[in-house]
């Protein structure tokens, strides 16, 4: 090895840094050590001119080793590893000592943090000097991409990178593409007809040549990396050919049996065959096995119902003319390659029914905010007409923000969308009825474009806003007035006292939560989880659509709360970076991986077990165990568990980090 000539760069970072290191200081300590042949500090290191004096020394000084103290790694470490390259330095001989985030920001003692500023440089220091040059190397990438999840993000997605001419697997699992928006009424702030925007969007979606649409289709297993993954589907048996079924319904007049619509939130019925909603895409009906008597009837081998199929011959009532239902139709398991993937699968709201106190369930009138979207739609069970349980209409409605949300019992963050979609919902009830309308609120958060505009406007039609979180919403009266209503009780922050308010009808404002299904998903994509259960970016500003698996991307609400134009926004820079990436051809393979000596490994799979990666695979036939090179990030999990001592990782062996801490305690 030749002899090492480091150069150390200590970072300013504006005042991040130097505002409690001394950064002069700690550059002067670091050009005193072993091997350093240049050491300055500079107010960003990260900006052209930093990186240019590191290239200038890197040819002046015939420096064969860098080490820049600054911010995160996970931040800069990539740009200063290209600034070696272009100098003609192995990116490998590059360390980076975080004096930011590991020493300024967690301590006002300057004396303390400068101290321990030069224990991570001098770790640094010593550390590179062990340094091996390591190889990337580059893999091609397939041109489809996968797109999990048929809501606004996924419809968005696919088409972006369906437009590129780039081939697209849109899986949904339930019969229709459309998500939670297909269900609203009105978007705010511009009262569009959700419909009308959305309905184009999936007519495309279902039509283009490049989308291959696979509704009432579930992800089963994902193997492979970054630009060669393979993925099962598993397509349910929907008992209904989709080419020659022709949407037309008169199989669901004579089925018989009637079960809650899940579209309509419960509040109307539909049949065992069934489409899931008017506009939905796939045009065509599908067969609920659960509640279908004659599927039901199969398992003890009794020929039930069928009157879909063959109608009733008796009584001159014809079946399906098509041929289109297939009692025989079984679940089928497809394979598909792909280079990218994006998972959109959406969010649930939340349940207001463990909220005792609010009396949802229990109550008569007390609706969450998405039964109100189909009662206040005019393709929904009431024909848009608000109405009570008694079919009156109601003379005031309370509207109750943050039900799950900002509620440290529930949920801690805020679903940002709440207290737009309840000023919506008071302009739609202004709309279509003389009512008073209550909004009961913590603060109200009109952040976007046109919204605070919105909440003037609300105010000026004659919705009252009253700060204050209800303690409970009640039927029990306490004056002549409450007879017959719900008692919203709540303290009013503006003006300091209890107050209760009668009512016809109480909407909770329900928070946006992860789906049920988030915990198993992430699993199977190998994607983190944040402590608040949504898909967790790999960087929240810098990097908020891609995940620590590479090639695997997130959008929508399955990474955060948010309102619909963000969502849109978020899925095409998704399918901006599944382009990007496709686009290339190739996609290179970080060079720090683990290594496995297959001398010394038994077989005995623990490394197997704890790579949160999914990196390692079993040899049959040699007995011993493998690492994918494309799928490893070089995290060491398997190196601390291995018995045998059988693994290595490059760029962290043993004698890197033993000169890493024989530094930091000189």
């Amino acid at each position: 090895m030749a002899e090492p000539r480091i150069g150390v760069y200590i970072c300013h970072c504006g005042s991040n840094i130097a505002g409690t290191v001394d950064v002069a200081d700690v550059a002067k300590f670091a050009a005193g050590l072993e091997g350093v042949a240049v050491s300055r500090d500079y107010r960003f290191m990260c900006s052209d001119p930093g990186q240019e004096m590191i290239k200038k020394d890197i040819k002046e000084l015939r420096l064969n080793r860098v080490v820049v103290a600054a911010c995160s790694p996970t931040m800069h470490e990539p740009t200063y590893r290209r600034v070696l390259k272009n100098a003609g330095l192995n990116p490998y001989f590059f360390e980076m000592a975080n004096i930011r985030e590991h020493c300024s920001w967690v301590t006002e003692d300057k004396a303390k943090a400068t101290e321990k500023a030069k224990a991570l440089v001098a770790a640094a220091v010593s550390r590179v000097a062990y340094n091996q040059p390591l190889e990337t190397r580059q893999v091609p990438v397939n041109h489809s991409t996968l797109v999990v999840g048929g809501g606004i993000a996924g419809i968005q997605a696919a088409l972006k990178i369906a437009d590129s001419g780039n081939k697209v697997y849109l899986v949904e699992k339930s019969g229709s593409i459309g998500g939670h928006m297909a269900q609203l009424d009105k978007t705010f702030p511009t009262l569009d007809c959700s419909a009308c925007i959305l309905t184009p969007k999936m007519t495309l979606a279902g039509s283009h040549e490049n989308i291959q649409l696979l509704t009432y289709s579930e992800v089963e297993e994902v193997s492979g990396y970054i630009g060669n993954f393979k993925v099962k589907i598993r397509k349910k048996a929907r008992y209904v050919d989709l080419n020659k079924c022709t949407g037309c319904g008169n199989c669901t007049e004579l089925c018989p049996t009637s079960v809650p619509d899940e579209f309509e939130e419960g509040l109307a019925k539909r049949k065992a065959i069934y489409k899931p909603f008017a506009q939905a895409v796939p045009n065509k009906v599908l067969i609920d096995a659960k509640s279908c008597l004659h599927i039901k009837g199969l398992a003890s081998g009794k020929d039930l119902c069928r009157l879909c199929q063959k109608g009733n011959p008796k009584k001159g009532i014809v079946g399906c003319e098509t041929g289109a239902i297939d009692f025989n139709q079984k679940d089928e398991v497809i394979e598909v390659e792909v280079g990218a993937i994006i998972v959109t699968t959406g969010y649930q709201l939340f349940d207001p029914s463990v909220v005792k106190q609010y009396g949802y369930g229990r109550l008569d009138n007390v609706l969450t905010s998405m039964e109100f979207e189909r009662i206040v739609n005019s393709a929904g069970p009431t024909g848009g007409h608000i109405k009570l349980k008694d079919g009156k209409e109601p003379e005031s409605i309370g509207i109750i923000h943050c039900v799950g949300s900002r509620d440290e019992k529930y949920h801690e963050y805020c679903s940002r969308v709440c207290c737009m979609y309840s000023m919506k919902f008071a302009h739609l009830i202004k709309e279509h009825t003389s009512a008073e309308v209550y909004e009961f609120y913590i603060d109200i958060r009109s952040f976007g474009k046109g919204y605070e505009e919105f909440y003037n406007r609300v105010l000026e039609e004659g919705t009252v806003f009253l700060r204050g979180k209800p303690a409970e919403v009640t039927n029990i009266a306490e004056k002549p007035e409450e007879k017959g209503k719900l008692i919203v009780q709540f303290e009013d922050t503006l003006i300091g006292r209890q107050r209760r308010i009668p009512v016809d009808m109480v909407v909770l404002s329900c928070g946006v939560e992860p789906s049920h299904d988030a915990a198993q998903i992430a699993r199977m994509f190998n994607i983190s989880r944040s402590a608040d259960g949504f898909f967790l970016e790999k960087h929240p500003k810098l990097d908020p659509v891609a995940t620590m698996t590479d090639g695997i991307f997130i959008a929508g609400c399955c990474q955060s709360p948010k309102d619909i134009p963000d969502t849109v926004a978020q899925a095409s820079a998704a399918a901006a970076e599944a382009l990007s990436m496709i686009s290339r051809g190739t996609v290179e393979i970080e060079g720090a991986t683990a290594v496995i000596n297959e001398k010394l490994c038994t077989g005995c799979q623990f490394c197997k077990e704890v790579c949160p990666y999914s990196a390692i695979s079993f040899d049959d036939k040699k007995k011993v165990c493998r690492v994918n090179d494309a799928l490893c990030k070089g995290c060491g999990a398997c190196v601390g568990g291995c018995p045998s001592d059988a693994i290595s990782l490059n760029h962290y062996t043993n004698e890197q980090i033993l000169a890493q801490m024989d530094g930091a305690l000189t």
